[in-house]
């Protein structure tokens, strides 16, 4: 019998995660006027996503490069450190979750997004934001133009 990776454990408390949030997403009402995207539409994307990124986590074979870059990587502060980076990461998302109605879904998505990839090391800044900026963009148009979802647009015009 072979002992599951990190990445497996993770990847089977992820597919229980998915399976619970599909299960809650079948429980979404209807409306009874006949709509081309109804509400659990995108819940339900999101559950098998995220199930379907558990099942490739579950079959990903680690690679022992990896294991020693993580060996030789010093801990210079606790801020880097795995529970630190945990921390940092709660906290940047309770900021969003408060910045959000203020700021306005654009700008506290941005700031989240381009913050945190800055804090895990990716430091292409100018790529880093062109790219963030035009997820959330998409993400924001798609949200308020297509499905008519009201996002708040905070301190810009839109």
């Amino acid at each position: 019998m072979t002992r599951l990776n990190t990445n497996q454990w993770l990847a089977l408390v992820l597919a229980l995660v998915a399976g619970g949030y599909l299960a809650m997403a079948w429980q979404i009402p209807t409306f009874p006027l006949p709509r081309p995207i109804d509400s659990d539409l995108f819940p339900k994307v999101l559950g098998f996503t995220l199930l379907l990124l558990a099942v490739c986590l579950f079959f990903e074979t680690p690679s022992a490069a990896g294991a020693e870059e993580a060996e030789e990587e010093p801990a210079t502060s606790p801020l880097f450190s795995p529970w630190g980076r945990v921390i940092v990461t709660a906290v940047a998302v309770a900021a969003y979750a408060l910045l959000l109605v203020p700021a306005g879904f654009v700008l506290a998505s941005t700031l989240l997004g381009a913050g945190l990839t800055a804090f895990y090391g990716y430091r292409r800044h100018v790529i880093n934001l062109v790219t963030v900026l035009g997820v959330v963009l998409a993400l924001y148009l798609t949200m308020t133009r297509v499905m008519d979802v009201y996002l708040p647009t905070g301190v810009l015009p839109f």
